[in-house]
């Protein structure tokens, strides 16, 4: 090398080309300029040594809810992507509901984007959304750099954003199809739901019971909704991606679909991984989302998806609200609000599954930055340890472990499910395009985030 580098970062486990190896990344103005050997001798005006611990590209999370604007109050932009930093992602993916306005239309991202400026500890990408009505705003969002759109068969939960029915989906899909977008789908359909609910207050089941919440989400909605999109890329051709797979009942439909042919890809979430339905205390409404965490066999069939590559992601599905909404203090799970917000927290739930379950650092990598970077439409810079990519980098040791507390947590809010869980493996320093945006439990000097377009969808 000839030209002095701003910095080299050296570790003997570096994942890069799909498998852990010795390197030194060599940064320049942003960029990975180059990869050499491990002990190379370079000159750099810093060179720093990571050895044993892993070198991964900057994870990417395609689905987070930041909440801003109109909701700011559940999150926001500054302290979604400080936890983020912190959790060794380096993108962020916000999707288009629960801020007000929604990201539905050009309005909506404009208000977006003005509440995300100045902000940003981490790039931040945008979802846009589908709800009944506005298919003729989709092609102005995605000429805007917008790679897809998100929407909901059942309720979301907020009224500014309301489902969509078949009709709707087959109103957009040939035109998502048309623009090379992807429609993420939020997959549980509405009559197994229905049936269910009327049946439990029948019942005049305990709201408290974790029991009650998880029979009144049952597995049937998630494959029945599931084989409606199948069905539907089959009409249209279109790409189809379904978020937060929770139900291995619905794998075979899924896998089916991918043998097909067909352009569907699905991400899970680390809490369907980690905990089972089994063990979540009744009154313990930090862990409801939807779809619910349900039993070990499901977790069991998820976890195989996921290494055999039917299920292609592992994303936070960061959904965080005021305590209040969570209804800590009376255990109800019906009325509580469904979400987990564990941004930070990925990575080390990953790693403290283990590579013993197929965990390892490859595979985490392929999992969390490479695999969301394409379908966000940013892989010709984000997702990978490549010459050429963006610097984003995260130092991680798989051996240090620690307990969980919500209080210690940089998103904004301190209810976790992972309270006082001692997880294997922590962040030690997030680079962004590198420079160290989180190094040693603390943040960089600013917001050095920037708001993002997808070039490759």
């Amino acid at each position: 090398m000839s030209e002095r580098a701003d910095r080299v970062v050296r570790s003997r486990n570096a994942v890069i080309d799909g498998r852990l190896r010795e390197a030194a990344v060599v940064v320049r103005d942003g960029r990975i300029a180059a990869i050499e050997p491990y002990a190379a001798p370079l000159e750099a005006s810093r060179d720093e040594d990571f050895g044993h611990c892993w070198l991964l590209p900057g994870l990417v999370d395609t689905h987070v809810h930041v909440n801003e604007p109109g909701r700011s109050e559940w999150e926001g932009f500054a302290t979604a992507t400080r936890a983020a930093a912190a959790g060794g992602i380096t993108t962020i993916v916000d999707m288009p509901l629960n801020s007000i306005p929604p990201t539905v239309d050009l309005p909506g991202l404009e208000a977006k984007r003005a509440a995300a400026a100045g902000k940003l500890w981490v790039d931040v990408a945008l979802w846009g959304g589908v709800v009944p009505g506005n298919t003729s705003s989709l092609a102005p969002l995605f000429a805007r750099g917008l790679p897809g759109f998100k929407c909901f068969l059942v309720p979301s939960g907020v009224d500014e954003f309301p489902h969509v029915q078949e009709h709707d989906l087959l109103d957009a899909l040939p035109v998502i199809a048309e623009l090379g977008a992807v429609l993420l789908v939020h997959a549980e359909a509405p009559g197994p739901i229905e049936r269910a609910e009327a049946r439990l207050r029948a019942e005049s089941r305990d709201p408290r019971r974790y029991t009650t919440y998880l029979d009144s989400r049952p597995p049937e909605a998630e494959t029945e909704a599931i084989e409606l999109l199948v069905s539907l890329a089959r009409r249209t051709g279109a790409r189809i991606h379904i978020v937060h797979f929770a139900c291995g009942d619905a794998v075979d439909v899924l896998a089916g679909a991918k043998a097909e042919g067909l352009r569907i890809t699905a991400e899970t979430c680390p809490h369907y991984l980690y905990f089972e339905a089994e063990r979540i205390a009744d009154g313990a409404t930090a862990f409801k989302c939807a779809p619910p965490i349900r039993e070990k066999r499901h977790q069991d069939a998820l976890r195989q998806a996921l290494q055999s590559g039917v299920i292609d992601t592992l994303v936070s599905d960061h959904s965080p609200c005021v305590p209040e909404l969570k209804r800590i203090d009376s255990g109800d799970f019906v009325q509580a609000w469904g979400g987990i917000a564990s941004l930070q927290l990925g990575l080390a739930i990953a790693s403290s599954l283990g590579p013993a379950a197929g965990f390892d650092a490859a595979s985490i990598a392929l999992w969390m930055s490479e695999r969301p970077a394409r379908l966000a439409g940013l892989a010709s810079h984000k997702g990978s340890i490549a010459l050429g990519r963006d610097a984003d980098l995260v130092v991680f040791d798989p051996e240090r472990e620690w307990v969980v507390r919500g209080r210690e947590l940089l998103q904004r809010h301190p209810v976790t499910p992972y309270e006082g869980h001692t997880l294997r493996g922590q962040v030690q320093r997030t680079y962004l395009r590198g420079s160290p945006v989180f190094d040693a439990g603390q943040l960089g000097e600013g917001p050095a985030g920037a708001l993002l377009e997808a070039t490759d969808a």
